[in-house]
This record gives C-alpha cells, sequence and structure tokens, in this order.
C-alpha cells in the first residue's frame, strides 16, 4: 500500500475513527485500526464488537493494499503532523509515514486476525442532520450514565410513516423529541433501543453534511438487532454501527400526560441565569425550591445556616382548578439547569398537579402561545424539606 493524503483530512479521519477504539479491548487485535487503499482513496476503521466507525477520504493511491496499526499511536501521530501531504507506504511488517521532514515507523498488525465489520442494514430512511444533532442532544440529556442499569442508558427510537421520535429516561426525569423524517419505505414502523452515548456521539459527528442515513435491522437476515448511520460531507463519508440494547424499555410515555391544575409560563433566558445564581448555594442531595406565587415565583436554596439565596422571577400563573393545589415545588437544580438548557425556546411553561408527582416542561414561542408539543420535558419533583 502506498498513499499519499492531506494532513487536515487524515488527521480528522483518524480522530474520527480513534474514538470508537475500546478503551480495554478483549482482544489486543481490537487496538488496531484498519486503513484500506482503493481506487475511491482510503477507508480508515475500527471495531469493538459491538460498536464500529469507517471513514472514507480522497486520496492519492499509488498501490492498493490493507494495513493494520495500533489506532491510538496513529491518531496522536497524525494530530502532531505539520500541515504538509502525509505519504504512507506499508509493506507486510511495518509502515513509514512522511510528512515534511517527520519520518515514523508503525509495526503492522495481522490483518488476517481482524475481525470483518458488520454489514450496514438496509436504509430505513434519511433525516436533517442539524435537526437529528439537536434532537438527540435533547433527548440524551435525560438518559441514565448507570452501566448497571443498562436499559436506561439507551435512547428509544420509534418510527411511525414520516415520524420519528426519541425518548430516554433515569427513572428521575424523561425527555421526548418528535420529528419529521424521509422514511425510506411509505408507512414504515418500528421501534428500537439504542446506547445512548453512542448516538449522541455519532449524532454529533455527521453534522458535516446536509442529511444522516438510518439503518436499522432486527431481523436475522439483516444482522440481529442493529443500527447503522452514514453521512456524506466535506470530511468525507463516514459510517458507524452499533448493536441495540436487547432489553425491552419501560413503558413510560403516559407519564408526558400531565392534567395540570397550575401552569406557570417565564422567560427561559430568565430562570436559566436565575437557578445558575441560586443553584450556587443548594447543598447536594437538597432541592431548589419554587415558590408559586400570582405573579412570579421565587427560587430559594440554601447550605444548612452558611448560605442562603433567593431570587423572584416575573412569571404568568394560571389556576385550572377551584384552588391552587401546589404552592411550592422541589427540583434538583441540575435536571432544572439540563431541561432548561435543551428547551431552545425562548420561554418555558411548567405544568404542576401536585407536590411530589411530575412536572412537565414544554417551550413557548411567545408568553401567550400554545406550547410547542414537539419537545416534552418531565422532572419529578423532590420531596421538600418542613
Amino acid at each position: 500500500m502506498k498513499i499519499r493524503v492531506e494532513r487536515d483530512a487524515l488527521a480528522d479521519a483518524v480522530a474520527w475513527v480513534a474514538r470508537s477504539l475500546p478503551t480495554r479491548p478483549t482482544a489486543p487485535i481490537l487496538a488496531g485500526m484498519l486503513l484500506e487503499a482503493d481506487a475511491k482513496g482510503v477507508t480508515l476503521s475500527s471495531f469493538d464488537s459491538s460498536t464500529s466507525a469507517k471513514v472514507t477520504i480522497p486520496a492519492t493511491v499509488t498501490d492498493e493494499g490493507t494495513a493494520l496499526v495500533s489506532g491510538r499511536l496513529l491518531s496522536e501521530i497524525a494530530r502532531s503532523l505539520p500541515n504538509k501531504p502525509v505519504d504512507l507506504d506499508a509493506n507486510h511488517s511495518n509502515v513509514e509515514l512522511k510528512c515534511g521532514q517527520a519520518r515514523f515507523t508503525l509495526q503492522t498488525l495481522p490483518v488476517d486476525e481482524y475481525p470483518t465489520l458488520p454489514d450496514m442494514p438496509s436504509q430505513t430512511g434519511t433525516i436533517d442532520a442539524a435537526s437529528f444533532e439537536k434532537a438527540v442532544g435533547q433527548v440524551f440529556v435525560a438518559a441514565g450514565r448507570d452501566e448497571l442499569l443498562n436499559v436506561f442508558t439507551g435512547v428509544k427510537m420509534e418510527i411511525d410513516g414520516d415520524n420519528l421520535s426519541l425518548l430516554a429516561t433515569d427513572r428521575y426525569r424523561m425527555a421526548l423529541k418528535e420529528l419529521n423524517w424521509t422514511p425510506a419505505t411509505p408507512g414504515v414502523e418500528g421501534s428500537v433501543l439504542i446506547p445512548g452515548k453512542v448516538l449522541a456521539d455519532t449524532a454529533k459527528s455527521m453534522t458535516a453534511g446536509e442529511n444522516v442515513s438510518i439503518s436499522l435491522s432486527t431481523t436475522e437476515a439483516e444482522g440481529e438487532g442493529l443500527a447503522g448511520f452514514v453521512g456524506e460531507g466535506s470530511k468525507g463519508t463516514r459510517e458507524a454501527t452499533t448493536r441495540l440494547l436487547s432489553q425491552a424499555f419501560p413503558k413510560v410515555r403516559h407519564l408526558m400526560d400531565v392534567n395540570a391544575t397550575v401552569t406557570v409560563r417565564v422567560d427561559t433566558a430568565d430562570l436559566l441565569a436565575a437557578v445558575k445564581r441560586v443553584s450556587l448555594v443548594a447543598e447536594r442531595n437538597t432541592p431548589l425550591r419554587m415558590r408559586i406565587n400570582d405573579d412570579h415565583v421565587a427560587l430559594e436554596a440554601a447550605t444548612g445556616d452558611q448560605a442562603q439565596a433567593s431570587e423572584a422571577i416575573e412569571a404568568q400563573v394560571e389556576v385550572v382548578g377551584d384552588e391552587q393545589s401546589i404552592t411550592d415545588a422541589g427540583f434538583n437544580p441540575h435536571y432544572l439547569l439540563d431541561a432548561l438548557t435543551a428547551l431552545d425556546a425562548p420561554f418555558a411553561q411548567f405544568s404542576f398537579t401536585l407536590p411530589g408527582k411530575p412536572c412537565l416542561i414544554m417551550g413557548l414561542a411567545s408568553i401567550d402561545a400554545e406550547p410547542l408539543a414537539d419537545y416534552r420535558h418531565v422532572i419529578m419533583l423532590m420531596r421538600l424539606p418542613n
């Protein structure tokens, strides 16, 4: 194999593929990065038995061939190279890399021992890359991080014709995003559970092009439980696959149906800034108190007798029932900050029922507008001290 490639293109491609390299590989061979040169250019790949990454970039190929080298080491080298064309020359035992006056020789790993990457399932549909990245970010914020409760680390993707929805929960909060996409087959339906971190990283990395192609398979004929993503842009053609989570996602969607007895409408930016300030003195694992008044809400937090903080925010409060059922609400301040940041709307509506019950947060285009139904965020309220 003998190729010449632009330094920036190589560094970017190597860095993207290296992110899928296993931190603690189950077999030493999985620490390798596969380089394949042909008439299309050079393709770099990595695989950790559950996720794979592949990118194809333009290159001047003198001799076609394949080489397998240490992925981490190649990533560090590529990042440090001067801004000049890179020449790669591989034989059966090593790869020589030249860039300007820099020279590196890397020992190759046995290519025949490297596992075959899973085939991309047949395309299920396409979606706008920027919209997809934003939607995944809005939902992933509510996904769990505890690997011992693996099912809660996933994002449930549901497809119903040209509607696609993303749902995540860590049991204490939940986020749902609904958006349009272009299915490959009209009327297609289905749902899968995708590892949340893989989905978030993949969505962020495929915004160079206009669209992302999504491929899902849950049949043995196409590869049991696999999700694939393809994006084409200025940084080459990127492909990623991941095995789906096999656990049954809990039925939590009904928690979005909150019959509010009290609604509070506030300016999102004002509330976000106030929460950041007041939560500075919030003791760990203690709630941020929101006192609901006729025309404003007051935020309060404290660290015992050492520090206290409060701030009032103008609000539009509506009591739906005969009398106000809730006057104080306790929020985990981090969850509230995450929800307001993900909301991406100038105004926010809080829908309350009773103390200790879920609170629904939705965005508003204006203070008097109907709630934007495409994104909903639910937070379980905390018990307030007497």
